[in-house]
């Protein structure tokens, strides 16, 4: 009724049979690797440039933005594209700034590159500020920028004629 074959016959390697499970770990084992990782980093979400977004946007993940929004923003990375204009308070992990901010910025990692525009108080752990960034604002440096909402801690809301470098005093 059956035949055996010879493709499935064993050769001279013993390895061609089927695998030994004394040999093979269980699946918690430290040789195990899943077909697809548990917990794979999604994408960032891309704001096109011809998008007008009226509202808060609040996410876990990364946003890049490279059109217009009017509202709230909270993500783990957020990056504000050159072309992009944001109108409302920034909340992340990590920010990037390449375009136009109007409004309170707060970040554990906050970076503004020579292109970038903020009209605002940044809130902050780290910053750096690349020559030719156009900043008006005031500057305060917090362990956990991002824990007290800004409510606590509200800066002043006039803006200071020249921009102000972390570490420099206040004029008085």
């Amino acid at each position: 009724m059956f035949s055996k074959s010879k493709i499935n016959e064993p050769g001279p390697k013993a390895d061609t049979t089927a695998p030994q499970p004394s040999n093979a770990a269980p699946a918690s084992g430290s040789d195990y690797k899943p077909s697809a990782p548990a917990k794979a980093k999604p994408p960032a979400s891309i704001l096109s440039a011809d998008l007008l977004v009226t509202g808060n946007m609040k996410t876990t993940g990364d946003v890049q933005i490279e059109g217009q929004v009017e509202g709230d923003i909270r993500a783990h990375l957020l990056t504000v594209g050159e072309g992009a204009t944001v109108k409302g308070e920034v909340m992340g992990d990590d920010i990037v700034i390449h375009g136009r901010i109007v409004g309170r910025v707060r970040g554990l990692k906050v970076r503004l590159t020579s292109t970038a525009r903020v009209e605002g108080d940044i809130i902050h752990k780290t910053i750096a500020i690349e020559s030719g960034a156009h900043f008006e604002g005031s500057v305060q440096r917090q362990d956990d920028p991002l824990s007290s909402g800004g409510k606590a801690t509200k800066m002043p809301t006039s803006a200071t004629p020249a921009p102000k470098a972390a570490g420099d005093a206040d004029k008085s």
